[in-house]
């Protein structure tokens, strides 16, 4: 999730990547593109319908965006049918600055914690490094530290059980975009393979994870154990309305979404962008973001969200929301309770 404005060339589209065959709402269009990789499609590599535990650890420090992780939400999730889960994490706030850039052990326990929670709970499980802003405005200055948290990471986890996911980078931007993120990728998916050489990898593009940066992406050629990953959060102005962390939002604040033909039409266009990149080089697809801010109409958010879904479905693309109990969240925390109606637009009866 990004936590401020995304450049303007960002502002126009995202996608994912995911698993079942479902209906599309509104008009009838025109057969969806899908992943041709039979055995390598998202399905088969297991991630599912999934949800974002943010706000929690990917914080300066966990509570200080309002959530704290317990063993509760882990149970609710599954029991309400979802399939796996996506934990961001700050790993860089635990780290030392200079070499050999040593990670806290407390946050390893804490990580440990939560990935057990989620497997106890037959859940897949997604860890990732998120909001490493350092290294986006200074890739070259914070190359060997970014790798070598990925040493630590992999090294710590090579033993633990296949429905770990690891997720190389958040949103790539700023200074590390195309040849250069390219090529920070691929040293880093190298890092990972010396302790776990078959482990799902999940990658996504520069350009704040954009399905328009899709075209610049390169992947490693002889890895097929890769599932590349976008966001979506389109149109921007319905999903942000509001946002703190989002300048100029406010204006925007009264953003209907209809489910209208032509709105469909927008999410199909950006989805068949992400399903023929992936069909072109038999990689899986996974949606590892979408939603829409509480501040939004709460009709208008139930349509986008049912909508964003089904078309990722109907594409063959993993998915997960954004995000559990936070602003965006399908769980009110207060209640102790899920928002049905935006729980139903993304598993539906």
């Amino acid at each position: 999730m990004l936590r401020q404005g995304w450049p303007r060339a960002a502002l126009l589209a995202c996608g994912g990547l995911l698993l079942l065959a479902a209906c599309t709402l509104g008009g009838q269009p025109a057969p969806p593109v899908a992943p041709r990789g039979g055995e390598v499609s998202a399905l088969g590599a297991g991630l599912g319908r999934g949800v974002n535990l943010g706000n929690a650890l990917e914080a300066p420090r966990e509570g200080e965006w309002g959530l704290v992780l317990e063993e509760g939400y882990f149970s609710a999730i599954a029991e309400a049918g979802f399939d796996a889960v996506r934990i961001p994490i700050r790993w860089n706030a635990h780290a030392d600055a200079a070499p050999p850039y040593a990670i806290a052990p407390a946050i390893f326990q804490r990580v440990d914690w939560a990935i057990e929670q989620a497997l106890a709970h037959d859940l897949v499980v997604v860890i990732n490094i998120h909001h490493y802003d350092a290294l986006m405005a200074d890739p070259e200055g914070q190359r060997e530290r970014f790798l070598a948290l990925w040493r630590q990471i992999a090294e710590h986890y090579r033993d633990y059980d296949g429905r770990l996911y690891f997720e190389l980078l958040n949103e790539p931007h700023d200074r590390l975009e195309g040849a250069l993120w390219n090529r920070c990728l691929a040293e880093a998916l190298a890092v990972v393979r010396e302790s776990n050489p078959e482990r799902w990898v999940i990658v996504g593009p520069g350009g704040w994870g954009h399905v328009s940066a899709l075209r610049a992406l390169q992947l490693p050629e002889d890895d097929r154990r890769l599932i590349v990953t976008f966001h979506y959060y389109e149109p921007f102005r319905f999903t942000h309305q509001g946002a703190e962390w989002v300048q100029g939002s406010n204006p925007w604040m009264g953003t209907l979404w209809h489910g209208a033909e032509a709105e469909l039409r927008a999410i199909r266009r950006d989805f068949d962008t992400a399903a023929r990149w992936a069909q072109e080089r038999d990689r899986p697809v996974y949606l590892g973001e979408f939603g829409a801010y509480g501040k939004a109409d709460p009709a208008s958010r139930v349509r986008w969200t049912a909508a964003v879904a089904r078309e990722a479905e109907a594409r063959g693309f993993a998915w997960a929301y954004w995000e559990f109990g936070a602003g965006f969240g399908v769980y009110d925390r207060a209640r102790g309770a899920w928002r049905e109606d935006l729980l139903r637009a993304l598993l539906p009866q």
